[in-house]
């Protein structure tokens, strides 16, 4: 059965989906972008720390689901400038480091949800 997964510890949907849903022992967490979860405010300061509190976002999102960083399988990434490719993968790499990184891929796209930088959505296992 499919279990809905929302925390308020991360930014609550803005549509009609979840931050997660777990199955069949995954979860799959929706893209996540730089909103506090407590203030609703974006975090746009600089690329760096815009990328830091969307990893903070899915982080509380996959803890809430029963997993973490460590359990993540695959991982995509939303970028509006691929320009900005290497400052987001070093913030990346303190996230995932290599001997647990997922697969992923990084694509430039025209825009994202409330005109952010980047977007980073999950499939973990439990």
């Amino acid at each position: 059965m499919k279990k809905i997964v929302n925390t308020p510890e991360a930014p609550m949907p803005i549509g009609p989906y979840n931050q997660a849903t777990v199955f069949n022992g995954m979860v799959f967490a929706s893209g996540q972008i730089a909103l506090h979860p407590e203030s609703g405010q974006l975090v746009l300061d600089d690329i760096e720390t815009e990328t830091h509190q969307v990893l903070r976002n899915l982080r509380a999102v996959l803890e809430a689901a029963g997993s973490n960083l460590d359990q993540v399988l695959k991982v995509t990434v939303f970028v509006k400038d691929i320009n900005l490719f290497s400052r987001i993968n070093a913030i990346y790499g303190e996230y995932f480091k290599t001997e647990h990184a997922p697969a992923r891929e990084l694509v430039q796209v025209a825009e994202l949800p409330r005109f952010v930088n980047i977007e980073i959505s999950a499939i973990a296992a439990v």
